[in-house]
């Protein structure tokens, strides 16, 4: 059913009701103010007839009875339509005239508050009661039928009917011409929606505006919903081509060291008379390609986790307490190569980060401060700073090693790029530079101020009560796919 019949149909029921309650509440007014005309007229009747009354009541007590006669017919004639019921002090009835209760029913001796409804065998009078004062004192009756404003009534209640019935069907025609009127902008809309091409995206379904509310309301919730479903498959293609190329990458990179497994098994398995040494080193050949792998497969699976990250797992960290843990990390793995580490740290930097994200940055940072920033033949010696420059935390790493030259910078933040005599897995300082950018920040290297050695700065926005703390993430993530 359309929205436009729907529409129609309760109007035409619902304004029926709303007139017929309009009209009940009318017909309640209307009553209530023909009664009060009602008593009004009877107590002006009875302000008419009191002095004639009371002109009666005296002449009945000397008992003249031509003037008691004239005065029977004034004051019937000062009542009109109106019943008139005459009393002495002794209750005698002096008067009665017109219409009225029959005499049995028990009449109010004074109405103060005005007319008040007697009723006897099913009908009902409007009846007030006023004291007649003087030399022969009494009481003075003045009635009408309740029914009387019942003719004016019924005629309201029929045109409050007659009302209601015209009312269902032309309002329910208005109804339906106006809403099919109001309701064309959403069948538009319904057809640009049906008509859409979903390669085309959240673009070719915008339109200018109708200045209808609830229309473009409801036509940005559906953009927002396409646009939603556009990032979605997008996300979804990307990670397809991260799975693919985590494949690609990891049966390449892993051959190496899975054939130099099986050929040192084979060692093993062809020679059982190995000398006690050679056995020693074949073992220690396979577990630093089984630690190579391990460490190849963690630094692919991290890689492949910050293309597919979302914002969601981004939150207000304090990176002072990141690096501190980290550096502690890097001490104990290196206790044994009497690694000196110089950590200068301020009391609290807060980023928006991924926690995991930061972690694998700075033991990547560390690791690779620590195996190649030394002298031959001595210790490692790395130092960290990390401070506060403008709107960004500022980390360094310096190391004294030889350094990379200028012209092989860059290349050293590509994937699988080893520098001669490198033990790692040719990633570590590709996960620094992706987690940089993740992160809305840079990686930079350069000499170390006044010696020898290499920095690696890392510049990360700090959180500031003026910006939101909800960042966008880069739209190009593909480090695990990228071939450079």
């Amino acid at each position: 059913m359309k929205l436009a019949t729907r529409i129609a149909l309760s109007v035409t029921v619902v304004m029926p009701l709303l007139v017929l309650a309009a009209g009940l509440l009318v017909l309640g007014l209307v009553s209530r103010d023909l009664r009060q005309q009602q008593d009004a007229r009877l107590q002006d009747r009875a302000a008419a007839v009191l002095p004639d009354a009371r002109a009666l009541l005296g002449a009945d007590r000397t008992g003249r009875p031509k003037a008691e006669q004239n005065q029977h017919r004034k004051v019937l004639g000062d009542v009109l339509d109106a019943g008139i019921r005459v009393r002495g002090a002794d209750g005698t009835t002096v008067l009665e005239g017109g219409p009225q209760p029959e005499a049995a029913v028990r009449l109010p001796e004074q109405t103060p508050d005005g007319p008040v409804t007697v009723r006897a065998r099913g009908h009902a009078w409007r009846v007030l009661s006023v004291p007649v004062t003087g030399a022969a004192p009494g009481n003075l009756w003045i009635f009408t039928p309740a029914s009387a404003a019942d003719p004016q009534v019924a005629a309201v209640r029929r045109r409050v009917l007659l009302v209601a019935l015209l009312a269902a069907p032309v309002s329910g025609l208005l109804a339906y011409g106006l809403a099919g009127r109001a309701t064309a902008s959403v069948r538009r809309l319904s057809r640009r929606a049906a008509t859409l091409d979903p390669a085309a995206g959240a673009a070719a379904f915008l339109g200018p505006p109708v200045n209808i509310a609830e229309v473009d309301e409801l036509s940005a919730a559906i953009g927002q919903l396409l646009t939603r479903y556009d990032e979605q498959a997008a996300r979804t293609v990307q990670a397809l081509e991260t799975a693919r190329s985590f494949s690609s990458a990891a049966s390449h990179e892993l051959r190496t060291p899975l054939m130099s497994m099986q050929t040192d098994l084979d060692v093993l398995a062809a020679h059982p008379g190995l000398s006690p040494a050679e056995r020693a080193e074949v073992v220690r050949d396979l577990r630093s390609d089984h630690a190579r792998l391990l460490e190849l497969l963690g630094a692919l699976r991290m890689l492949a986790l910050g293309d597919l990250v979302e914002v969601s797992a981004f939150a207000p960290l304090d990176l002072c307490e990141l690096v501190d843990t980290a550096a502690g990390e890097a001490a104990r793995r290196s206790r044994g190569e009497g690694l000196e580490l110089d950590v200068d740290l301020p009391a609290e930097l807060r980023v928006f980060g991924w926690d995991s994200g930061l972690k694998i940055m700075l033991d990547n940072l560390l690791r690779n401060a620590v195996v190649h920033g030394r002298r031959p033949g001595e210790p490692p010696r790395v130092t960290v700073r990390l401070h506060a420059r403008g709107a960004f935390a500022v980390l360094t790493v310096d190391d004294e090693g030889p350094g990379v030259a200028p012209a092989e910078r860059e290349a050293v933040f590509r994937r699988f790029h080893h520098r001669p005599g490198s033990p790692g897995s040719g990633l570590g300082l590709t996960l620094v530079a992706q987690q940089a950018a993740l992160h809305r920040g840079t990686v930079t290297l350069a000499d170390v101020p006044g010696g020898t050695g290499l920095r690696v700065e890392v510049r990360l926005p700090l959180v500031s009560d003026e910006e939101p703390t909800l960042r966008l993430l880069p739209a190009r993530r593909d480090w695990i796919s990228r071939g450079d």
